[in-house]
């Protein structure tokens, strides 16, 4: 490679270089031998040599210099242009199931469970550029927010806007499950995938978790169930203040672990514990890791070749050489 843009097709061409050095010798031995020698008492009534005899060997080495153009061209100099295009072979569907109980308001986590779980998520989905996210929310009841698309803007801007409030409340992870397999059980993915996430137990909906467990195991959908929340007690809304905004106080937290392994084991999914906001960060970035897109990258190569501004160049020295062999030094050839 030279000047970081063109290379040589034939670069073994340049062992004939090796030949240039040989021809100088055999020219100055052979200039040598031809001189003629004639002894006489004195120079006097001589002319001085003539400059054109002493820079005849230019001729000589325009020849050399033609070789050398003529080597270069053998060994083809060109461009490289590397274009590239990418296929995605194994697509996945993702669905982030995300409780919005009034306990993802506590504050275990900073600036509390819901605010971190949205942050983070949002990394996750940027990090999924070939793969369709859709989401569902779920709380006493659930909905699909946003059906899978691969248009990230949608999901982040619907990911943005969940918020408290806009469900009754109660933690239905029967029905949140059931809501996501429903989004997948038609998807053509090569693989479907959802992504739970409680801070609670399982007290409303008329759908089992285990149910829902059944139904996305019969449509082969792998489910990853994360478990959000400190051991011990966190900071939680217990009550209504005046104005209508929530009184927190400590309250013990409780996961039904049990069940969410249940899921992801009955799914070949994997269930996690989060008890903080690195935590969370840790388990979606190892999800992201577990569910790898395979992506097929083509690259088209495209040569220009450079070997004939050398050829013209050989043929100009070669030129030049010819017509000041005629001219310039008819006299000494």
């Amino acid at each position: 490679m030279i000047g970081g843009d063109i290379q040589f097709a034939n670069p073994e061409f340049f062992w004939l270089l090796l030949v240039l050095p040989v021809a100088v010798l055999w020219y100055y031995l052979k200039r040598w031998k031809q001189a003629p020698t004639l002894r006489i008492s004195s120079l006097q009534g001589f002319k001085t040599p003539s400059v054109l005899s002493k820079i005849k060997p230019l001729t000589f080495l325009l020849r050399l210099l033609a070789i050398s153009a003529v080597i270069v061209a053998m060994a083809r100099p060109q461009t490289e242009d590397i274009s590239t295009r990418t296929k995605t072979t194994k697509g996945i569907d993702i669905v982030m199931a995300i409780d919005v109980s009034s306990s993802m308001l506590a504050r275990d986590l900073k600036p509390n469970r819901l605010a971190a779980l949205k942050q983070v998520a949002s990394e996750f989905i940027r990090k999924r550029p070939n793969d369709r996210i859709g989401l569902v929310v779920y709380a006493g009841e659930s909905y699909t927010k946003t059906p899978i698309t691969s248009d990230k803007s949608i999901v982040l801007s619907a990911l943005k806007d969940i918020t408290y409030g806009q469900l009754n409340d109660g933690t239905a992870i029967g029905m949140g499950l059931a809501t996501s397999v429903n989004r997948l059980k038609e998807s053509k993915a090569i693989s479907k995938v959802i992504i739970l996430l409680t801070d609670g137990v399982n007290n409303a909906g008329f759908i089992e978790p285990q149910t829902a467990a059944d139904l996305a195991l019969e449509y082969n959908i792998k489910t990853y169930t994360i478990g959000l929340g400190t051991n011990g007690n966190a900071l939680s809304p217990v009550g209504y203040n005046a104005d209508g905004t929530f009184r927190y106080g400590m309250r013990q937290v409780e996961i039904d672990e049990t069940l969410l392994e249940e899921i992801a084991a009955a799914t070949g999914g994997k269930f996690f514990r989060a008890t903080d906001n690195e935590k969370l960060e840790a388990i979606y970035e190892e999800i992201n890791k577990l569910e790898k897109t395979e992506i097929e990258e083509f690259k088209y190569y495209r040569y220009e070749e450079k070997f004939r501004a050398w050829v013209l160049l050989a043929g100009a020295l070669l030129l030049l050489e010819w017509l000041l062999r005629i001219t310039v030094f008819r006299s000494f050839i």
